[in-house]
């Protein structure tokens, strides 16, 4: 009943926000006003359908994806988080099952609301190369995106998606000791690790 109850809220939830953020009906005697072209960010063009698709998928089964997925199994499982799984291989695999499971979630529904919502939760490097504006870039990130104008915004997929993915599995296949207050520690984390990822893509990897 609680996982039932959570999953409820954030349907609440997302149905919020999409009517929140969705334009009002035409009126067919008055065209709306063409918003200025200075209102365009010059540096950004939205993805196409399928670039945005290809993106998702990407997010998790793509090499990057099980790769960070495999790779914090592994510390867990040296860890032994949680206990009830156990050190061993039996335990490894059970933690990247769960990886899985979560990604599947998270990526999910940040695809779905991103496209409800028209906006674009991918990363993308800072084109100013200044020091601070490259961290600022990756620290946001987690928690912002781009509207169709290339605009940040707050970033409701992203959030939404990694608070219920972490929620959502603390209710369900994780040992019954967690509950969902593990789940939003478990999402916050989550959100900090991408902006530290974020940094290394900035400065690091290209």
């Amino acid at each position: 009943m609680r996982t039932i109850f959570l999953a409820g809220l954030l349907l609440l939830a997302t149905a919020f926000c999409i009517s929140a953020q969705a334009p009002p009906a035409k009126d067919s005697t008055i065209d709306p006003p063409t918003p200025p072209a200075a209102s365009q960010d010059p540096h950004y063009v939205r993805p196409s359908g399928k670039q945005r698709f290809k993106w998702y998928v990407g997010s998790i089964f793509g090499p990057v994806a099980l790769g960070k997925n495999i790779a914090l199994a592994g510390i867990e499982t040296w860890k032994n988080s949680p206990e009830e799984w156990g050190p061993h291989w039996e335990g490894f695999g059970k933690r990247v099952a769960s990886g899985i499971g979560k990604s599947v979630i998270k990526n999910s529904v940040q695809f779905g609301l991103d496209e409800a919502l028209t906006l674009d939760s991918h990363y993308y490097r800072s084109k100013d190369k200044s020091v601070g504006a490259r961290v600022k870039n990756a620290l946001i990130s987690p928690v912002t995106a781009r509207d169709r104008n290339g605009h940040h915004v707050i970033g409701v997929p992203r959030i939404v998606g990694t608070y219920a993915s972490s929620i959502i599995a603390d209710e369900t296949w994780y040992p019954s000791r967690y509950t969902w207050k593990d789940g939003v520690k478990s999402g916050t984390f989550s959100l900090g690790f991408t902006a530290a990822f974020n940094l290394v893509k900035e400065f690091i990897w290209k």
